[in-house]
């Protein structure tokens, strides 16, 4: 048998009492990078699928020919369930044409339509507030002579090891920013957000 978290049994027996088992929408609590996390392991563990959004269902995502697509309980959502007398239900590969759904809107929820299959940027965009510490860190890099570890320490009151941790974290593996060093006479070790 299969095993599933709590949340991912509670979004897949709530699929399963809906017509045509469809997963949207999660719940309120799921959002961001969680939600991508639950649908992956879902789509993963064969207990989900894509299939073609019928007119009035909430929609996944769009594909480039706005064609509407939603997410679906499979079978074996069900028999993890323990229920077996709903029949299978049809997928994309098996779907004819259908009027086209209107698009839901999610962006309350913090889950975005994704723009090429469920892989894709499911994460919102990750941008700092104007006022925040990674907003002045970042200010701070892109200045032209850069700053150092000792300089962002005694502007923030952090502990060394913070602020490598912020500029290797935060910035480059976050924000992709491309965070350079160079070590410079009488100065140390400079870092700088490139371009």
């Amino acid at each position: 048998m299969t095993k599933l978290t709590d949340t991912q049994l509670v979004i897949i027996a709530a699929a399963c009492q809906r017509a045509g088992r469809v997963i949207l929408p999660l719940p309120e609590n799921l959002k961001g990078g969680a939600v991508a996390k639950v649908i992956d392991s879902l789509a993963a563990k064969g207990m989900i699928e894509e299939a073609d959004a019928k007119p009035g269902e909430p929609v996944w995502r769009e594909t480039g020919d706005r064609h509407r697509v939603t997410l679906i309980a499979t079978d074996a959502a069900l028999e993890a369930l323990g229920i077996t007398e709903d029949p299978p239900i049809e997928t994309a590969s098996e779907a004819g044409e259908r009027e086209p759904a209107p698009v839901a809107d999610f962006s309350d929820a913090s889950y975005p339509l994704a723009d090429e299959g469920m892989e894709a940027s499911l994460t919102p965009k990750h941008r700092a507030r104007d006022d925040s510490k990674q907003a002045k860190l970042i200010e701070m890099l892109r200045r032209p002579d850069g700053a150092t570890i000792e300089e962002i320490v005694g502007a923030f009151g952090w502990q060394p090891h913070t602020v490598r941790g912020a500029i290797a974290g935060a910035l480059k593996k976050k924000l992709g920013l491309d965070v350079t060093s160079e070590k410079i006479e009488k100065r140390g070790r400079v870092y700088r957000i490139a371009g």
